[in-house]
């Protein structure tokens, strides 16, 4: 993992989320909605609940639009009728793109994601022809500017805690964990103090694709802006070395 910084992209990310906050907002609040009908409403029993209130947090959601997330998400359970569905293809070069979603209308969560991906000169393929790329790990990342705990200490405190693995970045730490002790570690952390810049179980590729070409790079930010804009897609993860 050393040498592919991933806090960098996550500002990135962040900067093109604050531009649109709804957007961030509407994924998170249908998560705590999803949450709330499989485990209930109160984070304390709830380790799923707890992780995407981490997560909106991080992403600077306001607690009383939380709150209000999960009392609408309680009183209102039976109208939760999203689901979750995964897509899998390939942009320009051979780049292997996964598409997570939380929808109320497959064909039409379907038939954007297509447009995606067609629009960009990719294509939808089979499910699985290229998660085997990826790992799907729990990972968790600190801004070294917001750390003031020693980076040895740091590794000690996560590891301890049931982390896989530890690294330094120039701007940031990377703790990885596997998905099932990802919640807590993640507690464990937030107990302590620390705080994180982003915390999720995500799909880390194991290799990265570099794309030169110009055409190449107009296709993939075309597929990756058009995935970014449905407010179906909760996650999109590739394996374009940006």
């Amino acid at each position: 993992m050393s040498g592919h910084s991933k806090f960098a992209n996550i500002k990135h990310k962040k900067e093109k989320n604050d531009a649109a906050k709804g957007k961030i907002f509407t994924i998170i609040g249908r998560e705590i909605a999803v949450a709330v009908k499989e485990g209930g409403p109160d984070p304390a029993n709830n380790s799923r609940l707890r992780d995407v209130i981490a997560k909106a947090k991080a992403n600077n959601m306001p607690n009383d639009t939380i709150d209000r997330g999960i009392k609408k998400a309680a009183g209102d359970a039976n109208s939760v009728n999203y689901e979750y569905v995964s897509y899998e293809g390939y942009g320009p070069s051979g780049t292997a793109i996964i598409v997570d979603a939380l929808t109320d209308n497959k064909n039409r969560t379907a038939a954007n994601v297509r447009n995606a991906f067609t629009k960009g000169k990719g294509n939808v393929g089979t499910p699985g022809c290229v998660s085997y790329m990826f790992d799907k790990k729990g990972q968790i990342i600190i801004d070294k500017e917001n750390c003031d705990m020693d980076a040895d200490d740091l590794m000690m405190a996560a590891l301890d805690a049931g982390a896989e693995d530890f690294s330094e970045e120039e701007d940031s730490f990377e703790i990885i964990t596997d998905p099932d002790s990802f919640s807590e570690v993640r507690q464990a952390l937030e107990d302590a103090g620390i705080e994180m810049a982003s915390a999720e179980v995500t799909m880390i590729p194991q290799t990265y694709v570099e794309l030169t070409d110009e055409q190449d790079l107009y296709c993939i930010n075309k597929i990756l802006d058009l995935l970014d804009a449905d407010d179906d897609v909760q996650q999109v993860y590739h394996n374009w070395d940006e």
